[in-house]
C-alpha cells in the first residue's frame, strides 16, 4: 500500500505510521505541527519516522486547498488514505471554536475534494470520536444510537465529518470508514489528555483535579489496540459509495479513580487529589459496543488497563526525565 496519512506527527498518527512502515508500506505523512500542545513532542515523534526510507513528510495545513491539491497530485499512486488530523480537545472547543471549524470541517472537505480524484484509491479511513454520542445515556454506545444531541462543539465538528463522508460517498462513490475512538492512551500520548496531566501532577507533587461523582468512568483504549484496529479496518473496505461507522474502544469502562491508582502504582508517587464539579462539556461515562467491529473484522482489544498504564508510565518516566525533576529525584 501507499498510504496518505494526515496528522502523522500526532499521537495516533505517529503510531499508525510506524506500524505501516514496519509492515513494509509507503507512507506520505501530512501535519501542520501546530502549537495546541508542545510542538517538541510532535517533532520528536516525527524524527523517529524520518529514519525510515519509505516515509515522506509534507508540512502543510489541510485547510489550504492549493497546498493539499499539490501534495496529492505528486502522489497519484496513493492507494489508501488515513485521515487522523484534527483539532482535538473537548474543552478547548469552548475557547476557540473557529479552530475546530477550520481543521475538522474545512480540512476534511479539502482533503476529500483532493483525494476523490486519485485513480488507485481503494479506501479512506478517518477518525471520528466517541464524543459524537453526546448526551446519550444508553450504555454501551452503539453505532445505531442517536447522535443529534452533542455535548460539546468538538462533538459537533466530528459529527459533521461523518456527515461529510456520507455525502462524498454518495456523490463520488468513495469507500469510507469512520472510526469512533474511545479515550486513547499510551506512550507518546497527548499532554492535554487527562491521564497525561494526571501523570505530570503526580510526578511533580502537584494537586490533581478529579471531577466529582462515583459514576465518572471512561472506556480507556490502549494505543496498540487502536493501531491494530485501524490497520485491520483498512483491509476491509466497504462497497462502492458506502460510508460506514465503527466503534473502536476497550469495551471496558473503568472508573477514573482506578486510572489514578494505577498511575500512582507505576509512577511510584502518591497523588494529591482535589475534587471539582464536572464541566458541562464532559460526559459522565463512555462505553463502546464492539459487536459491529468484531463481526466485520474479528478485532478485539487485547491490552488491559493495568498493562497499558504500566507501559505508559515507563515511557513517561524516561521521556519526562529530560530536564525535569521526577518525584524528588
Amino acid at each position: 500500500m501507499k498510504v496518505l496519512l494526515t496528522g502523522v506527527a500526532g499521537f495516533i498518527g505517529y503510531h499508525v505510521a510506524e506500524a505501516l512502515l514496519r509492515d513494509g508500506h509507503h507512507v506520505v505523512g501530512i501535519d501542520n505541527l501546530n502549537d495546541y500542545y508542545d510542538p517538541l513532542l510532535k517533532q520528536d515523534r516525527l524524527a523517529r519516522l524520518r529514519k525510515q526510507s519509505a516515509f515522506i513528510f509534507e508540512r502543510l495545513d489541510l485547510s489550504d486547498a492549493a497546498d493539499v491539491e499539490a501534495v496529492v497530485s505528486r502522489h497519484q499512486d496513493t492507494t489508501h488514505v488515513i485521515h487522523l488530523a484534527a483539532q482535538a480537545g473537548v474543552r478547548h472547543s469552548l475557547v476557540d471554536p473557529y479552530a475546530y471549524v477550520k481543521s475538522n470541517v474545512l480540512g476534511h472537505v479539502v482533503l476529500l475534494e483532493a483525494v476523490r480524484k486519485l485513480p488507485a484509491l481503494e479506501h479512506i479511513v478517518y477518525a471520528s470520536s466517541s464524543s459524537v454520542y453526546g448526551l446519550n445515556r444508553d450504555l454501551p454506545f452503539r453505532e445505531s444510537d442517536r447522535v443529534d444531541r452533542p455535548g460539546s462543539f468538538y462533538a459537533v465538528t466530528k459529527r459533521t465529518g461523518e456527515l461529510t463522508a456520507e455525502a462524498y460517498a454518495h456523490l463520488y462513490g468513495l469507500r469510507q470508514t469512520g472510526l469512533r475512538f474511545f479515550t486513547v492512551y499510551g506512550p507518546w500520548g497527548r499532554p492535554d489528555m487527562a491521564y497525561y496531566k494526571f501523570a505530570q501532577a503526580i510526578m511533580a507533587g502537584e494537586p490533581l483535579t478529579l471531577y466529582a461523582g462515583s459514576g465518572l468512568a471512561r472506556d480507556f483504549t490502549y494505543i496498540d489496540d487502536i493501531v491494530s484496529g485501524v490497520l485491520c479496518v483498512l483491509r476491509y473496505p466497504p462497497g462502492v459509495g458506502e460510508a460506514r461507522l465503527l466503534n473502536l474502544g476497550g469495551d471496558s469502562p473503568t472508573p477514573v479513580r482506578r486510572l489514578v491508582e494505577l498511575l500512582e502504582l507505576h509512577l511510584g508517587c502518591e497523588a494529591r487529589i482535589v475534587e471539582r464539579a464536572r464541566p458541562r462539556s464532559d460526559v459522565e461515562s463512555t462505553w463502546s459496543c464492539l459487536e459491529k467491529m468484531e463481526s466485520l473484522t474479528g478485532w478485539r482489544p487485547r491490552v488491559s488497563l493495568e498493562s497499558g498504564v504500566c507501559a505508559f508510565a515507563e515511557w513517561f518516566r524516561e521521556y519526562a526525565r529530560d530536564g525535569k525533576k521526577l518525584c524528588g529525584e
